[in-house]
Parts: structure tokens; C-alpha cells; sequence
């Protein structure tokens, strides 16, 4: 029996288990809540209006800027020159948090305290978290910073996971016996991936340099990284194919784990650090892409222990016997069969990905300066420890967020345990006893 993600969620034991556990039950609907925040960010927080209506005209500004700077549509000049506060409106109407993460109050705006008295603020306009010390929000900055967390934790461990999905999966499958190639096609496979590793990174960084959109310049270097190996591949095999080169058995698992050691041997946080100058400027994105890189082997280990126990299935040999190319049993058959047990991990890795992510920016890597992140807010604490906001209410959000998928990642595992039925039918009965 087949799954995917889809249906793993929608499980009937994983639901009755939600329902069972308030805890859980919290965790999962903490976690929407955190996405619909980093999603609706700049709904939430920000100082261009939802919607306006200048000089007859009907705007909606947070949603056509991002359409201006792909230079798709044009504005009026005021709305580049001045400030959204200093236009007069016919009408607008503005996020409920009307300040952006990078605006400042200045003179008298600096390190102002959640109670602290705000002169000249009417209740709409008040800081409500306080603010750092250049006088930007702390509200704004934790609800954009949700964005950022959430980016380096469900993207760069969306990108580990596709990388140890890979690597794992072949490794576990096909094992040290399965697969048979010629010594062209290995040497063409090795020469494919060094290329294709360095042209993935070179054009992920000329592409960042043009001015591409971050997303598209990672599936495009994704792309170049996996094309050039298969291609190479091809190329071997047809050699081998024209050479009359006899196949032999290729140790495939041998060598794709003894290069994860490689990579585990080295220390993740130092490992962490030589990677970030290798980028040409600080960006979010490249905090996702490290991520991706390094936590990759972990993902890979644990995949190859799935896939060594389900190559094993009865309904695996079956389809063997009735001769169905393994390719197509690999990613057919057995690879949604692995899916459940790598989502657990996976929620795990996320809460990972979001302690990276706040660890860097407090360190000041990797993000741009004038970024405002959790990270950020919890360095500026170290200057004065009377401004406590600056540090209780982004350990706060970096606490709850972790705890949320640690939760979440629990709940999973605890679903699959089949001596735990989890089942409505069960639970209906037993609250008629």
C-alpha cells in the first residue's frame, strides 16, 4: 500500500490521536498559525496600506509592490519619494501593526519598554512590544521574523530531505549487489557530479548576482546539479554499450555512505561558518541553501535504514519477479512506502533548521544588516539587560516555534505505532463505557 504526504496527514489514526492529545492537538494548529503569519506578514505588519485611495485612484499597496519591483507596473512618483505616513488619502486603511520592520521612531523612540509611556502615540500607533535601539517595532520585527524562521526551516529542510531522499534512497535499495554498470559509466557518474556540484554553485551565485528571484535561482541550480550527473551517466552507459565493456557489480551503497561520513565527520557549526563567505552577498535564501547542504546526511543515513527494511517486503519481490525495471519499483513502490517515518524526522529537522537560523542572524551572519529576525533581537539584549522585552519576547517565539514541531514530530511517530491504535471507532467506544 502506497502513500504520500497528503495521505499521511489525513490519516484517520493520526486525527483521532490530534483529537485525543491537547498537546498535539496545540502543536498542530500552532504550526498553521506560524504559516499563516510568515505568510501574511506583510498583511499583519507593515507601514503601505492594504488599500488606498490617492488622487482618484484605487491602490492596494502591499499587494502591487511586489508587481513594481518586477518592474510589471508602474506607480505614482509619491510613492517612491516619500514615506506612505506623509501622503494625504482620500481614504486607507493600514495593517493593524502599522510599522515595518526596518522603520525607525526617531528622536525619541529608542529602546522604548512594552509599559513604557508613549507620548504622542494614539492607541493604534503605539509600540506595543517596545522597541530596539534605533527605535524599530518589536511586534513588526517578530511577525516578519516568523518569515524568516520559517523559510531556513521548512525550505532548508525541505532541501536536505530531497537531497538524503536521493542519495539514501538509491543507497538503501540498491545496496552493494543490485545495480551492475560498466567502469565508464562510474567514471562518467564521478566526473557528473563534481561538475555538476560546482555549476550548481557558480550559477546559483551568478544568478543571485543578475538579479534573480531567490526561489527560481534554486530549483534552476537543482536542476543543473542533478542534470549534469544524469546526462553524464547517460553518456557512460552508452559508451560502455559501444565499448562492449562487460557490467559488474557496483558497491553503490559503500560509496554514497562513506562520503556521508566524510561530510558528518566535519563539524556542523564550523562547516556552517566556512560555507557563508562563499556567497556574494548576505541573504536569507543562502541561509536556506547552507542548510540544505549540510544537514543533508543526516536525512540520507535514516533513509537508507528505511529503504534496507522495505526492499525486504513481500510485495517488493513480487514485483521483482514479475520483472518491473527497478527504477520504476524504487520510486513507484518503495519510496512512498518510506514517506511516513521521513516525515517524523523531518518535523524534527524543522525545529533544527529554525535554532540555525536564529543562531546565525544573533551572530550576525548571513542575513543582511538592516534585517530585523528573532536572532537579531535577541543580540541587541546583550547591549543593555534592563531592555528585557528584547530578549523574553524572541526567546519566546524561537521557544514556542521549536516546541511546536518537536510536538508535531512526536505526534507523527506516535501515530505509526501500531500498538497504539489510535482509531475513531476505538475511541468512540471507549467514552460509551
Amino acid at each position: 500500500m502506497t502513500m504520500t504526504v497528503f495521505g499521511f496527514l489525513r490519516r484517520p489514526a493520526l486525527h483521532a490521536l490530534l483529537g485525543q492529545r491537547p498537546m498535539y492537538r496545540w502543536a498542530w494548529r500552532s504550526v498553521f498559525a506560524l504559516v499563516a503569519i510568515a505568510i501574511l506578514a506583510d498583511v499583519l505588519a507593515g507601514s503601505k496600506p492594504l488599500y488606498c485611495q490617492y488622487q482618484g485612484q484605487h491602490h492596494a499597496p502591499v499587494l502591487e509592490s511586489w508587481f513594481a519591483r518586477q518592474g510589471w507596473i508602474s506607480w505614482p512618483e509619491e510613492f517612491h519619494r516619500n514615506t506612505w505616513q506623509d501622503l494625504t488619502y482620500t481614504r486607507a486603511i493600514f495593517p493593524p501593526v502599522p510599522y515595518s520592520p526596518g522603520d525607525l521612531d526617531l528622536p525619541d523612540g529608542q529602546r522604548l519598554g512594552p509599559f513604557a509611556v508613549q507620548p504622542g502615540k494614539s492607541w493604534r500607533n503605539r509600540h506595543w512590544l517596545g522597541t530596539d535601539r534605533l527605535g524599530r517595532d518589536v511586534l513588526a520585527g517578530m511577525i516578519h521574523g516568523t518569515r524568516s524562521a520559517l523559510l531556513v526551516g521548512l525550505f532548508g529542510t525541505g532541501l536536505a530531505l530531497l537531497i538524503g531522499l536521493w542519495l539514501g534512497g538509491l543507497a538503501g535499495y540498491y545496496g552493494d549487489d543490485r545495480l551492475r554498470a560498466g567502469w565508464m559509466a562510474w567514471l562518467s557518474a564521478i566526473l557528473g557530479v563534481i561538475i555538476g556540484l560546482f555549476y550548481s554553485m557558480q550559477g546559483y551565485s551568478a544568478m543571485i548576482r543578475a538579479g534573480w528571484a531567490p526561489v527560481p535561482a534554486i530549483l534552476v541550480a537543482l536542476a543543473v546539479g542533478l542534470g549534469i550527473p544524469w546526462c553524464f551517466i547517460r553518456l557512460g552507459r552508452w559508451m560502455d554499450r559501444m565499448a562492449g565493456v562487460r557490467p559488474r557489480r557496483a558497491p553503490l551503497d559503500l560509496m554514497i555512505m562513506r562520503g556521508v561520513e566524510a561530510v558528518q565527520s566535519l563539524p556542523g557549526m564550523l562547516l556552517l561558518l566556512a560555507l557563508i563567505p562563499l556567497f556574494h552577498a548576505p541573504s536569507i535564501w543562502n541561509i536556506v541553501l547552507i542548510v540544505g547542504l549540510i544537514r543533508w546526511p543526516g536525512f540520507a543515513r535514516f533513509v537508507r535504514g528505511e529503504f534496507l527494511k522495505i526492499r525486504e517486503m513481500p510485495y517488493l519481490e513480487a514485483a521483482q519477479l514479475a520483472g518491473i525495471p527497478h527504477r520504476r519499483i524504487l520510486w513507484r513502490h518503495a519510496m512512498p512506502n518510506a514517506i511516513p517515518p521521513i516525515l517524523v524526522v523531518a518535523a524534527f529537522g524543522i525545529s533544527s533548521g529554525v535554532l540555525i537560523e536564529a543562531f546565525l542572524s544573533f551572530l550576525g551572519l548571513g542575513v543582511p544588516a538592516d534585517s530585523v529576525t528573532w536572532g537579531t533581537l535577541l543580540n541587541q539584549a546583550r547591549d543593555q539587560f534592563s531592555a528585557w522585552w528584547l530578549a523574553v519576547f524572541p526567546g519566546m517565539g524561537i521557544f514556542l516555534t521549536v516546541t511546536a514541531f518537536n510536538l508535531l514530530g512526536e505526534a507523527f511517530q506516535e501515530s505509526l505505532d501500531e500498538r497504539k491504535p489510535y482509531l475513531p471507532a476505538r475511541l468512540r467506544r471507549s467514552k460509551t463505557r
